[in-house]
């Protein structure tokens, strides 16, 4: 089994690199080759006897994408992207990555389908800015792709061509709609969404963090580790049972800030919650206004994908995973 992640040096890629070669086997066979691709090079995986092949690549450049084809994987995981503010602050550069990068992807497997019959398994990472306001609240699994973001409208032409390159045969698509993940490990991103793990990660460690929004927003989350295991059983699950509709609203927590700081209190204590410091931003106010707040994710339920109950079960996660289980 020849597994390719592009995207590998980021926070998901990473966790999910790790887990992968935990876990030593997709669908039944044992991993044997790792290939890490990303921007900047990945770091030599730890605890892999296989294969491992690490390079930086920009997928979005004409030619890559059938390089990284050239040597068959079995699965790909596809987590590159620039992130939501980034992709709204510089258009041309949101729609080369996050979408010109995922048609020359396609499209290389597209060919090297004709010519051999190649039809591996693609694992998608979408979002739910794919939903824009006004929203229901939960947000159905049939609801109406409503982008409102250069970053969300990117994704969903994303999602249109995985279900047609999957319906003509060409791969096996599987789209994951990430929810926020929550809490991020590491320095903060720029991501629009990151004031909502700055806000628990920094105060768990003594630090100062800047909440943007007021306590009333509410959005959709998944820890870290909930994120790779979507994608893990992406990769391993009958995708027959998905049907035509490849792409799917992950199971998540739904919260407001006031009820993230709540759970903040309960873990961390007043102390943590008197580190977090307001200062409105107009820009992210305008951006969040129109996110999802939650979603019924009966489809993904139903298919074994899992996550968190609450807030408090999150920061725990993060203490666990990140902070050696104390704070």
């Amino acid at each position: 089994m020849h597994i390719l992640i592009i995207g590998a040096a980021g926070m998901v890629g990473r966790k999910l690199t790790a887990r992968l070669i935990a876990e030593g086997g997709v669908l039944d066979k044992p991993i044997d080759k790792l290939t890490l691709v990303d921007v900047v090079k990945p770091d030599h995986p730890e605890g892999f006897s296989g294969s491992v092949v690490t390079s930086d690549a920009d997928l979005s450049m004409p030619g890559e994408a059938e390089k990284l084809i050239g040597s068959r994987p079995d699965v790909i995981f596809h987590l590159a992207a620039i992130v939501s503010a980034e992709a709204e602050l510089d258009f041309e550069k949101g729609y080369r990555v996050n979408l010109d990068g995922t048609r020359y992807l396609f499209d290389a497997i597209r060919l090297a389908n004709g010519e051999d019959g190649y039809r591996p398994r693609v694992v998608f990472t979408s979002s739910i800015a794919v939903a824009g306001a006004p929203l229901p609240f939960p947000i159905p699994d049939d609801f109406h792709l409503t982008p409102l973001t250069s970053y969300g409208t990117q994704k969903a032409i994303s999602e249109l061509l995985l279900s047609d390159y999957t319906r003509r045969g060409f791969f096996e698509g599987i789209g994951i709609r990430l929810p926020t993940v929550c809490i991020r490990p590491g320095k903060p991103n720029k991501a629009a969404s990151g004031f909502f793990s700055n806000i628990l990660r920094e105060p768990l460690i003594g630090q100062e963090a800047i909440l943007p929004v007021s306590d009333d927003v509410r959005h959709w989350h998944t820890s870290p580790r909930s994120a790779v295991g979507y994608l893990v059983h992406a990769a391993n699950m009958d995708l027959d049972r998905v049907g035509p509709h490849r792409n799917l609203s992950m199971p998540g927590v739904s919260a407001t800030v006031g009820e993230q700081i709540d759970a903040l209190r309960r873990v961390g204590g007043e102390r943590a919650v008197n580190l977090i410091r307001r200062v409105p931003d107009e820009m992210i106010m305008r951006m969040v206004a129109g996110w999802a707040p939650g979603f019924e994710a009966k489809r993904a339920t139903a298919l074994g994908f899992t996550a968190e109950k609450n807030f408090d079960e999150i920061i725990r996660v993060h203490i666990e995973d990140e902070l050696g289980g104390c704070v």
